[in-house]
């Protein structure tokens, strides 16, 4: 068994306001996603053996969430889209893969099934969870792809599915990459095509918004022009609320037939994460501009906080980005960086090896996001690949 982190610096005054060092400072970040791995490999790069980082996470390989869609319809394999945590080389970080079983945020301590760590920061990283039995019979009688096994298990179905009604329906709000509903549907629209079957299928989508992407209308202008001119119906704010007996019953009580059924689950905080008394209403509040909990020296970045962005991956890994600069500042002495600023961008697949890109801001107009948007081109379709292979090579090395 390893030993324990320990904590090496003091931590003194408020949630915002840590004073690090002189000693090298221990930082225990929880989960590895977009946010955990950022966060780590800045901190490396910033604080070198300044800082020693531990990262704890239960999966053993990380997949970006676009590439679950590349599964579903078979063009790639589960294999070919997992990133190993054990090919991890940053320096000064050491990944353990244990599961984390309680929180004390007053102690700045985690236990897991194999250790208990202790540190002079955490971060709290661990995203959103889904919970299939909040909609009742999603998991009998239906399909999710948000995670790689349920997008390998429509891999499947899929080929089989040559008639009726597909609807793709979200089932619950907040829910991760709110573009990726339509993703989708574009995507099956495609698959359908290319097999000769489109004809004598219905596509839906049903979204809890009045637009595909609300905080850009020219975004959701052009969705809704290639579902219009794909013939995929758009059922606008409503969410699926179980499915039973052949149909998908909305929260209004419309019942929508359906053959095929492509789930986007209720999601929550991991069940540790409640138990820790972090959460407010379901998720983790934070200060906007630092990410600081209101428990001193604990953070939290991504889908597991209620910070007011989208629960995406390029929103954690900059959220990440600013705890770290502020770590990294403190530990030297050196003034407070800029803080949060709630914008990020999302690459959107319209089928077609036509890939879009929208850019939004949730804080310069406070209750007001805004957005721009970029059509399909080469050359966006050129910048999502580089926007993987970048992260890659950072995170995981050459």
């Amino acid at each position: 068994m390893e030993p324990r982190i320990q904590r090496t610096a003091a931590l003194r005054g408020g949630a915002g306001a840590h004073i690090l060092g002189p000693m090298a400072t221990s930082v225990l970040v929880l989960g590895a996603g977009f946010g955990g791995l950022e966060l780590c490999t800045r901190l490396s790069e910033g604080l070198g053996d300044q800082v020693h980082v531990t990262l704890i996470d239960r999966a053993d390989a990380f997949v970006f969430g676009f590439s679950k869609l590349d599964v579903m319809f078979g063009k790639r394999t589960p294999e070919a889209v997992r990133l190993r945590y054990a090919d991890i080389t940053t320096p000064h970080v050491r990944f353990r893969q244990e599961t984390i079983t309680a929180i004390d945020p007053v102690a700045r301590r985690a236990t897991t099934n194999v250790d208990t760590y202790d540190a002079d920061v955490v971060v709290v990283a661990l995203g959103a969870e889904f919970d299939m039995a909040a909609t009742p019979g999603l998991a009998e009688a239906g399909n999710e792809f948000y995670t790689v096994p349920g997008a390998e298990s429509l891999r499947d179905v899929l080929p089989t599915f040559t008639s009726g009604t597909a609807i793709v329906g979200v089932c619950g709000t907040p829910f991760k990459c709110p573009p990726a509903p339509s993703e989708a549907a574009f995507l099956l629209d495609e698959f359908l095509r290319e097999r000769g079957t489109r004809d004598s299928v219905e596509i839906k989508v049903v979204i809890p918004f009045g637009t595909p992407v609300p905080p850009s209308p020219e975004t959701s202008a052009a969705i809704l022009a290639r579902f219009a001119e794909r013939g995929i119906e758009f059922v606008r704010d409503r969410l699926v609320s179980k499915l039973e007996g052949g149909a998908a019953v909305l929260d209004d009580g419309t019942r929508l037939s359906y053959d095929l059924f492509l789930g986007i689950p209720v999601h929550r905080v991991p069940a540790v994460v409640e138990a820790s008394g972090m959460t407010e209403k379901g998720w983790i509040p934070v200060e906007p501009t630092t990410l600081a909990t209101r428990f001193p020296g604990v953070y939290a970045v991504g889908d597991v906080t209620s910070v007011g962005t989208p629960k995406a991956g390029v929103f954690a890994e900059r959220a990440a980005r600013v705890v770290a600069d502020q770590l990294i500042a403190r530990v030297r002495g050196e003034s407070e960086p800029l803080g949060y600023d709630g914008t990020g961008s999302c690459y959107i697949e319209f089928g077609d090896d036509g890939v879009a890109r929208v850019d939004v801001d949730f804080f310069s107009t406070p209750g007001h996001p805004t957005g721009t948007f970029t059509a399909p081109s080469p050359q966006t379709t050129a910048e999502k690949l580089a926007f993987s292979a970048t992260r890659r090579g950072r995170w995981f090395g050459p």
